[in-house]
């Protein structure tokens, strides 16, 4: 008998037109296979609370990272798996995965793929999946919310007019055994998974089924040294930078100087001072690709 299937779609995300979506959920999903169910969200929260009801095996979030991130919230600590299609404007975490953006292939993931549990991240008791950050990224996430337009190139002018007027925040990291580094940065990423989206890829050593998750701060840099860093961000090899510091683990103290903009998974929100970063191993259960599913 087939099993139940759940799409849960956030229509105003990335490009906001959902209709090759649909159409490619409707022409080649396997109805042997699964009994689907399309639902809308119409506000933030919502697409968390629809996972977290849904009575199906899997639910798959239809959307961005922001999305992705709501519906995966409301599976962790079920018996539910996850499943992706992309179509936001970053899409991080089904980048890493090998999720493909084009919504045939995606729908074929969820036909011929191969299940895998993915760790969890934890900020302040908080899930996330992704990356959660501090710093410029996450004043640009703030802002490109508030914004009326979607891409990557709204996010990229975003950027260069924060990067104009950014003040750089005092942090202080440390583990259970003392403090690991202190001073200023530009922005400090906590990295389950190795990118922010697009593949911007600032933590390719990180990996999904580690137990860890990889912190990257990036220290102060000039404005001439933007298209090299841009360069090593874009081809993986952000580490290789002399401005990049990295530290591994599951456990960890992150203190700034004063509050402000924090993002989870791209959504921004409006944080405090005091930050603790946990990690669940294997808390989630998804739909990959067959070929990533013992290495993500």
């Amino acid at each position: 008998m087939p099993r139940k299937i759940t799409f849960i779609v956030n229509p105003i995300s990335g490009q906001n037109d959902k209709s090759q979506v649909l159409s490619a959920i409707g022409k080649h999903l396997d109805l042997s296979l699964y009994q689907p169910q399309i639902l809308f969200t119409s506000r933030a929260g919502e697409a968390q609370e629809m996972a977290k009801e849904s009575q199906a095996e899997v639910v798959v979030a239809v959307g961005g990272d922001g999305t992705v991130s709501e519906v995966a919230r409301g599976l962790v600590g079920t018996d539910k798996i996850l499943g992706i299609i992309p179509c936001g404007s970053g899409d991080g975490l089904a980048l890493h995965l090998g999720i493909s953006r084009l919504p045939l292939l995606a729908v074929k993931t969820l036909n011929k793929g191969c299940e895998a549990r993915i760790d969890v991240a934890l900020m302040n008791g908080q899930p996330f999946f992704c990356t959660a950050g501090f710093g410029l990224d996450a004043r640009v996430s703030m802002e490109f919310a508030r914004s009326t337009k979607r891409g990557l190139p709204r996010y990229i002018a975003l950027a260069w007019e924060e990067w104009k007027q950014q003040s750089l925040a005092q942090y202080a990291i440390r583990s259970e055994k003392g403090i690991l580094w202190e001073g200023k940065a530009v922005f400090v990423t906590v990295a389950n998974a190795n990118q922010w989206g697009n593949q911007a890829r600032i933590a390719p050593m990180a990996s999904l089924q580690d137990g860890q998750l990889d912190i990257v701060v990036v220290n102060p840099f000039s404005t001439l040294e933007i298209p090299d860093l841009a360069t090593r961000l874009m081809l993986g090899q952000a580490p290789t930078s002399k401005h990049f510091l990295h530290f591994r683990g599951n456990h960890f103290f992150i203190w700034r100087n004063g509050s402000g903009a924090v993002h989870f998974d791209g959504d921004p929100f409006e944080g405090g001072t005091s930050f603790e970063l946990s990690v669940q191993p294997g808390a989630l259960r998804v739909l990959v690709p067959c070929s990533k599913s013992e290495k993500i």
